[in-house]
């Protein structure tokens, strides 16, 4: 099967060719079809799970896919043959991952029917931002009649925790950059601040603003958490999602603050694609690549400056 693959922790992923996997007992095989590109993909590859978990290599580069049940291992009573699903489908441990075009997982992994009328494209793109994103909204504790401030709203996370704190009711406000503006008012905010070179978000928060109840942050490192953290009501949230948080710090101020890490569940996926289904949530893919063309595509994500999802078609 063709796959992008590193052959070690630092290399430069690059197409192989790889023998078709097998599924075991409670296993699935997935024919995959599109693949979600993630900060996380370059992260991993790069060595961020070095130290905590030992790869198998080649390693398949991705976590996010959306495909079709291809074969099931014994003891598989979640999904059948045919069934079309989305979901997370790493395993570094044995050096699985999603820029395939099969992937074996695990039938309790993060996985679930794919949404009534939704593309393979569209459904690769969801299953870690969404998830993220919902939980960043949870933890910072949004409700109805509360402002949250959103940095790093255009991309992937960012888009889809403008629209989780929207649907609970509450005042969102969105760092992008003026070209961006309108498309994440669309997403449901109701208002957003220049977040380009030279602009301080906490400036323009301010002029408009006593302050806000929680801040949720998937770009800004430790100084830049410690500086918007002066934007928090008493009491208030700060969620980020790139562990740049000292949660100490923050409730010696009386405030809460919390690091979530990407992850998920199947049960989650699926309020997820209920959601989804209701039109509550909207999934837009930014840009479409070739297998062939993802490593170029990950290389271009370690720049920053996401402009909603990419997403490989296989």
């Amino acid at each position: 099967m063709r796959a992008i693959a590193v052959s070690e922790y630092g290399a430069t992923p690059s197409a192989v060719e790889l023998p078709r996997p097998e599924p075991g007992p409670g296993e699935i095989l997935v024919k995959l079809v599109a693949a979600g590109l993630n900060p996380v993909d370059w992260k991993i590859v790069d060595g961020l799970l070095k130290d905590t978990v030992e790869a198998s290599f080649p390693l398949v580069v991705g976590t996010d896919g959306a495909g079709v049940v291809a074969g099931t291992g014994p003891d598989v009573d979640r999904f059948a043959v045919g069934e079309q699903i989305f979901g997370q489908f790493r395993d570094v441990a044995r050096g699985v991952g999603s820029y395939a075009e099969y992937a074996v997982v695990a039938q309790d992994a993060p996985l679930a029917p794919m949404p009534e009328g939704m593309i393979y494209s569209q459904a690769a793109a969801v299953p870690t931002a969404a998830m993220t994103g919902y939980t960043m909204v949870r933890e910072a504790q949004v409700d109805a009649g509360r402002t949250v401030l959103v940095v790093g709203a255009t991309g992937g996370v960012g888009q889809m925790a403008v629209q989780f704190a929207a649907d609970l009711g509450a005042r969102v406000i969105a760092t992008a950059h003026p070209d961006m503006a309108d498309e994440l008012r669309r997403l449901g905010a109701d208002e957003t601040v220049d977040y380009g070179p030279g602009a301080d978000v906490s400036e323009q928060v301010l002029a408009g603003h006593s302050g806000v109840d929680a801040v949720i942050d998937v770009v800004g490192g430790p100084q830049d958490v410690e500086h918007r953290a002066g934007l928090l009501r008493p009491g208030g949230a700060y969620v980020s999602s790139i562990g740049a948080v000292n949660p100490d710090k923050m409730a010696a101020q009386q405030l809460s603050g919390v690091n979530v890490h990407a992850g998920g569940s199947g049960d989650l996926l699926r309020v997820i694609a209920e959601m989804i289904d209701a039109s509550r949530i909207r999934v837009a893919v930014h840009r479409e690549v070739s297998l062939e063309e993802a490593p170029a595509a990950l290389a271009a994500g370690r720049l920053g400056g996401a402009r909603g999802k990419t997403v490989i078609r296989i």
